[in-house]
Order: structure tokens, then sequence, then C-alpha cells
């Protein structure tokens, strides 16, 4: 066999062909890599054609392969600059001695989404992200993976495949939108759907609307708010699978590409000293680092979901109890939108994510001790970070905006299985009123532009749940729609379905068990009084147990729409959100695991 720039050798006793692939730095044995399955020996010929045919030469495929995945499309501005920052990836994977395979996967973008039957596929892509990277990864055998992601669910799911396939991996967020400016003041597109309430309530014209919608979103990038895109942002860096600070610029930012450029050298450190791999990085401890991180910074309720699920990957019991304790416990210290006043940027420009854990972990709230991408502690990549004074984004976490977390779990005969609210900016935490009930988010939705709630009411959208919905809508039209009426404070909203980053008012999300199986939300009557209360974490249907089994009774179940296709597939296998609403086993059930092939 010929060789260019790597040696290769044949063990006659064993028939084993090892290739050692040079980098600058080191030679890195390739014969207990993946790849060694489509690149080494006489009868890996034919794969390596495909290679030649591609431009690459002998040098590049005795090299590592390293998988670039993104969720680049043109769907929205959160991934148009993803295919830019993959470049830069590659060219650090390349600098370090590896060879890199970009590809890309699918996104639904929640904010286009929103509001109509297109968010049915939002929380279901998030599994079908991790399914795709897994099937591309196994399918062409590579041996590490750069992701990066733009919007909401590409995030969770690009993680969630990395510790399913436990490869050397590096995580990357493609970066916030600047924020918009308008009325001297900067905006995001919450804005917007709030101004779709004042619209309906008249205290706006469409003129307004249209100024407003045309600056809103200036640049490329994910919604600029703590919605859910940063958030999970922040979670990247807390649980140790992104490098330090690569979180934070806004994508049109060069430096970002800086970043890309170092996770693509990162990956290749840890391809050549054996780790640490996803399932070393993410424990359980990293997984209450991240919980906690969401909670200081007011984060996004779908944390909830996307906690679970990830820690479902690696065989943690991490659920939705788990995570509300942990946000109950946590202070909560940056005050961000859509709770707050800032944007993601304005977080970035007084240091970032390393900023908010650095006060975090001098208060004894994080674990230092957890290992990161960088090889090192993450107590050891915080030590120089300094926490700057001169600001009002970030507060210490000796002296926070609230001594509890910014997001609450809620449980009660109501949601047996939990619930889940985000509380920060909140000035009222409980709230009793009358049910008034909707089958779906469509009708709520009609009912507010018409403006036929009242005061004192409890919306209750049902069906909406991982299986009912199916998909699991996010309700932000809706509640954003009663804020910019002016009713936020005044009503609340209950569902079995989820809600965007992006809401805020007293809206309870993930109720389960959901209406599909006849969890009691399926029960509630128009007229019948609901009470939460986010301080003592409870909420309560005011119906005796004797009504609700005569309810139950005459309860029968409902079908969808969704017959066929990948819906009705997700609904054949999607569990409670209580667990992440995941659909597979997990770790627990794994006989072998790919990186180990």
């Amino acid at each position: 066999m010929r060789i260019v720039d790597g040696t290769c050798r044949q063990r006659e006793s064993e028939r084993t062909y090892i290739f050692m692939a040079k980098t600058p730095n080191r030679t890195i044995d390739k014969s207990k890599l993946p790849s060694r399955h489509v690149s080494v020996g006489p009868e890996r010929a034919p794969h390596r054609s495909y290679y030649y045919a591609m431009g690459l030469g002998e040098e590049d495929i005795a090299k590592p392969f390293v998988g670039v995945a993104t969720s680049w499309n043109e769907a929205a501005p959160c991934n148009i600059s993803l295919g830019r920052q993959a470049q830069s990836a590659k060219a650090g994977v390349e600098a370090a001695g590896g060879t890199p395979r970009e590809f890309t996967t699918i996104t639904v973008t929640d904010g286009i989404a929103m509001g109509h039957a297109g968010m049915k596929s939002s929380l279901v892509s998030r599994d079908v992200i991790a399914d795709s990277i897994e099937l591309t990864m196994r399918g062409h055998c590579y041996d590490a993976i750069v992701g990066l992601a733009g919007c909401d669910k590409s995030l969770p799911g690009i993680m969630m495949a990395m510790l399913r396939l436990n490869v050397p991996a590096v995580f990357m967020y493609g970066g916030s939108i600047l924020p918009g400016r308008f009325e001297d003041k900067d905006v995001t597109v919450v804005d917007v759907f709030e101004a779709v309430g004042k619209y309906s309530a008249g205290k706006v014209d469409e003129e307004y609307l249209h100024k407003l919608e045309a600056v809103a979103c200036p640049s490329a990038g994910s919604c600029g708010g703590q919605f859910t895109a940063n958030t999970m942002a922040c979670v990247s860096e807390a649980i140790g699978l992104a490098l330090p600070g690569s979180s934070g610029a806004p994508a049109p930012y060069e430096s970002r590409d800086h970043y890309a450029e170092l996770s693509g050298q990162a990956v290749m450190e840890l391809i050549a000293n054996g780790g640490p791999r996803p399932r070393d990085i993410v424990t359980l401890a990293a997984l209450e680092n991240a919980a906690k991180v969401v909670a200081a910074s007011g984060g996004s309720t779908n944390a909830a979901l996307h906690l679970p699920a990830m820690a479902n990957e690696v065989g943690i019991d991490f659920d939705l109890h788990a995570v509300a304790e942990i946000f109950r416990a946590t202070p909560y210290i940056a005050d961000l939108k859509p709770g707050g006043k800032y944007v993601a940027k304005d977080m970035y420009d007084v240091g970032g994510v390393p900023v908010l854990m650095k006060t975090l972990l001098d208060a004894g709230v994080l674990d230092g001790s957890c290992i990161t991408v960088t090889g090192k502690t993450l107590a050891e990549n915080l030590a120089d970070v300094e926490f700057p004074t001169n600001q009002d984004v970030i507060y210490p976490a000796s002296n926070p905006i609230s001594p509890t977390g910014g997001v609450v779990g809620l449980r009660g005969n109501l949601a047996p299985q939990g619930a889940i609210v985000k509380v920060a900016g909140l000035a009222k935490q409980t709230f009793t009123g009358t049910a008034r009930v909707f089958e779906c988010e469509e009708d709520a939705f009609a009912a507010v532009q018409m403006k036929d709630y009242k005061e004192g009411d409890v919306l209750v959208l049902r069906y909406e749940g991982p299986r009912g919905g199916p998909g699991m809508r996010e309700m932000l039209s809706t509640t954003a729609a009663i804020y910019g009426q002016g009713m936020g404070e005044k009503v609340a909203l209950i569902t079995d379905g989820r809600f965007s980053g992006g809401t805020r008012g007293l809206c309870v999300g993930h109720i389960g068990p959901e209406a599909a199986v006849g969890g009691p939300i399926a029960l509630i009557n128009d007229g019948d009084t609901i009470s939460i209360d986010a301080v003592a974490g409870t909420i309560t249907l005011e119906v005796s147990d004797d009504e609700l089994a005569a309810r139950k009774a005459k309860w029968s179940p409902r079908e969808t729409d969704f017959r066929s296709g990948a819906l009705w597939r997700y609904v054949q296998t999607v569990g409670d959100a209580e667990k992440g609403a995941v659909t597979h086993p997990g770790a627990k059930a794994e006989s072998h695991i790919y990186a180990d092939i």
C-alpha cells in the first residue's frame, strides 16, 4: 500500500492494518477509530475511490474524519450564518491534522412555525436532528464531530446526538441576532408578537406594526433575548460541551469564525488525547450546573424538557422535578428579556456566560470540578475571569435580583407529573381564577384576538401535549397577544403544551399527564376554579376527587388528524414531558456505543 504523510504497517500475527495519521504535533493512531472501516485496508479500496472523487488525496484519507454538522438553511436568520462558521470549523480541523466532512441537518424555526399547525413540527425536529446526525455519523464512520446550531431545537438536538454517539465532540452556538432599534429602545421579535396583541386591542395601528416588524430583526442570528436558543447556548458552556465564551458573540461578529476554528482544533485535541468524550463530560453534576445557569439567567422553560432528554442519552435520571428543584434553589441574577431589560448582546458585552458562571462558582452554587471539552475543569476554565462591577446586566450571586430561580416547577392534583412556569420579572406569582377551556391553540388565539375573555380567567389550552398535539406546540402567539392587550398580569394560561422562551406572564406549561392520555387537564370544565401558587410550587383544580373520577369515567380518547407520516410516527414513540418527551429508551438500554465500533 502506498503511503503519503502517514505510516502503515501490517501486523502479520493479527492481519490488521494500523494507520497513523500525522498532525503538526503528533501522530494519531487510526486503528481504533471508526473511520478505519471506510478508509483502511485493501478491502476498502471502493470506499476510498469515493473520497478521491471528492478531491481528497491519500494524505487526507489517512487522517481522522471529523463530521462538521450544521443546521444551516434559509428558513430563518437563526441558521443563515452557520455555513460560514462551518468553513472556519473545517479550517481548524484541517490545521490540527484532521479531514473535515461537512453535512447539514434540518431545523424547524419556531418564530416562523409559531401560531399555526407548523409548530407541531418543532419539538419533533429536535429528535429528527439527533437521529439524522446519528445516522450520518454511523453510516460514514466519522471519528468525531463539531456541531454548530442556531434555532431552538437544533441546540439540544445536536448535543443529544453527541451524547448518543460518544465520539470526541465540540458544540458551538451560531450566535444571537443583533437587537433591533425602535422608538429609542432595543427590540426583539417578541416585541413584534406582542404588538399583534396591541393592534388587535386598538392600541397601535397597522403602520406602527409594519414599522416595528421591519426593524426588529436586523441581522443573522437567533432570537436576541434569553429565549430558548440563548438559554441552551448557555447550557452548552455550563455543561462543558462548548469552549468557554463561545456562545456569547452575536452571529455577525467575526469572532464567531475564530471560535469555530478553535472548536475544530479542540476536537482534534480530544481525538489525540483520547478524550474526554461527551459522556465523561455530561455527568449528573454537569447537568445540575446547566440547570443552575438556566435558572440564574431567567432562561426558557424549555430547558426543563431538553435537559432530561440529554440526560436520557447518557442514562442519567434527571427529570422535570430534578430540574425544578434546582431552579428553586438557585439565585436569579441576569436581567435579560423577556422578564428583564437586556438582550444577549448586552450580556456578551459585559463578559458573557463565563462572568455569569464565575459569580455562581464563587458563591458555591456551581460544581467547579466538572471536566469540560478543554480537558480542564470548569473552575480551571474560569480561574482568570473577573466579575465587572460597572454594569447591571449580571448581578453578583451574593446580591441577586431574586434569591430563587427565574423558572419554577409546580405540582398538584391538576399536574401529578408536574408543570413549569417562568416567573422571572413577574410581580405576582399566585393566581386563582375561573377556567376557560379551549381544545386547541387556534381556538384560544381566536378568542384572544376578539378579546373574548375577561380578567380573572385561567385559559386552559389542552390536547397540545407531545402525543395530543401532536408535537407539544409553543404558545407564543397567544401569550404575546394577551400581553400586548395589557392583560398579561390579569389572566393566567395553562397547557399541556409548552411556551416559547419569549413568553411572559403567568403561563404554566408541560402539565402532565397530558389530556391525550386522560390526565386531569382533560377533565376541566368551564367555570372550574384553578389555583396557581408559584411561591409554594402548587397547581390545584378545586374539584373533588369523586367529581374528577366521575368525569374520568365519561372521558374517551380523541383522534388527531395526523394518522400517517412523521407526526403519526412521533406519537407512537414519544414519552411524557416529565421525562423530556423522549422517543427512545436511551443509554440505559444500550448494548454498545457507536464510538466503540
